[in-house]
């Protein structure tokens, strides 16, 4: 039983991705690093993805060119898979407890650390991450793969404060006060980002009953979901995704349940189809988010988080039976646009992403290049369902990497959160930042964590 709550502290990996960036900053001094071997798979390198690295890695935006957290390798360290949570934690998905659910390779998956190429990223400490981000509010929106990171930071945060209060804050799907630091982190469930609905043609008659639509799925390209539109002028950062339910037909049929866009309450015509839709939805809710959310808060978009379905999709008896990490050229294989496999989702989508966020003033949080990798710690058959679940994750060690992206993005635009003006030696953005200045969230690690 012991053994048991203490491994199923891997779960969300996603959660952590975005908080490591802060964390960097702190605790930069703390090299640790392990030795390599150039015979053993020990050392993963993967290559760029098929993208501007301008927009993707964005280093001129952190101010740091030197370190891209998100290019590196994942090392095996016999040593690594401290305790992050255990299964007492009631927000970690049963789908998504696969040690619990006794996954074959579930003890060896947190022995992968993340190694950035040209800098350490230093483990995630929860009590610190608390005190950095005293009188702060986080919010996570977006589909289940944002609630997988939530769930891990929770999670990570409860295992060393318990003086918790439970609610819905703006709107959120869940919420959570640590009262000790009125630290609140929440999640807000939104599939599209837009406002979406069944839709139904009109006996009246109308443009789209005239082109021959009897139902399908209306989205209002303009209108931000209601789970989330008051989220911008509560929290102080915010962590949006979007993409698993763009490219769904077995959720938006494009023939018996289509997607029907509408933009200022009428309905685009000529109809057009999902990937223009996106890029509607996106670009408007960047303007909403920018117009509604205070200058100086922290605003990030995570890219892609990939499923790794080999043999077929999820509803073609496609499954994720791999036990290490991906080499670089298995990657290009499952992932490349070239190949346009099963999983082309991840790019393609990344794509418009990238293309959306140029002239903003959100930054990206770069997960994908980091967890295409990660095809090992998935719930596969361990998720409960009737299907391998290849998209969701396990806990990993994303919470770092998410850590050190907020943080650099907190020094990019000398961000100073509800008001303080004074910067303490090198960090400038959350308060009592003198408490602990290297923790900017777990998320960057975090959202890679989130997911493994």
């Amino acid at each position: 039983m012991a053994a048991t709550k203490k491994l199923s502290s891997l779960f969300p990996l996603l959660s952590l991705i975005c908080f490591i960036s802060f964390f960097l900053l702190l605790s930069i001094s703390r090299k640790a690093s392990i030795s390599s071997s150039t015979t053993h798979p020990q050392f993963l390198r993967f290559k760029p993805i098929d993208a501007n690295p301008t927009t993707r890695s964005d280093p001129s935006a952190t101010g740091d060119s030197s370190c891209d957290y998100s290019d590196g390798s994942w090392v095996y360290d016999p040593n690594a898979g401290f305790d992050r949570y255990d299964s007492s934690c009631k927000e970690i998905f049963k789908g998504w407890n696969c040690i619990l659910n006794n996954k074959s390779n579930g003890r060896d998956i947190i022995k992968w650390r993340w190694k950035p190429r040209n800098c350490d990223l230093p483990p995630f400490d929860p009590l610190q991450f608390l005190h950095t981000y005293r009188d702060t509010n986080i919010g996570f929106i977006g589909d289940s793969l944002n609630r997988n990171m939530f769930v891990s930071l929770f999670c990570t945060l409860k295992r060393v404060s318990n003086d918790v209060k439970k609610w819905r804050p703006a709107g959120a799907d869940r919420g959570f006060t640590f009262l000790h630091y009125n630290l609140t982190i929440a999640y807000h469930r939104t599939n599209l980002l837009a406002r979406y609905g069944r839709w139904s043609a009109n006996g009246n008659g109308g443009k789209l009953e005239a082109l021959g639509y009897k139902e399908g799925y209306r989205v209002d390209v303009d209108v931000p979901e209601s789970t989330w539109e008051k989220a911008p002028s509560f929290h102080d950062i915010l962590i949006f995704n979007t993409g698993h339910w763009w490219w769904a037909p077995s959720k938006f049929d494009p023939v018996k349940s289509p997607m029907l866009f509408f933009e200022k309450g009428l309905p685009v015509i000529p109809p057009i189809p999902p990937d223009l839709g996106l890029d509607k939805v996106l670009n408007h809710m960047i303007r909403f988010v920018e117009k509604t959310m205070r200058p100086d808060a922290i605003k990030l978009f995570r890219t892609q988080s990939p499923r790794h379905f080999e043999g077929g999709d999820w509803d073609q008896g496609g499954s994720c039976q791999r036990l290490q990490p991906l080499l670089p050229e298995q990657v290009e294989d499952l992932f490349s646009l070239k190949n346009n496999g099963t999983n082309v989702e991840t790019r393609l989508v990344n794509q418009h992403i990238y293309n959306a966020l140029k002239g903003s003033n959100i930054h990206i949080l770069d997960i994908t290049r980091m967890s295409e990798f990660r095809a090992d710690a998935h719930p596969s058959t361990a998720g409960g369902k009737k299907h391998d679940d290849c998209m969701h994750w396990i806990s990993l060690e994303f919470k770092s990497f998410e850590s050190s992206r907020i943080q650099k993005s907190r020094q990019a635009s000398m961000i100073r959160i509800r008001g303080r003006s004074q910067c303490h030696k090198s960090c400038c953005i959350l308060p009592a930042c003198h408490v602990v200045q290297p923790y900017l969230f777990p998320l960057p690690v975090w959202a890679v964590a989130g997911f493994l």
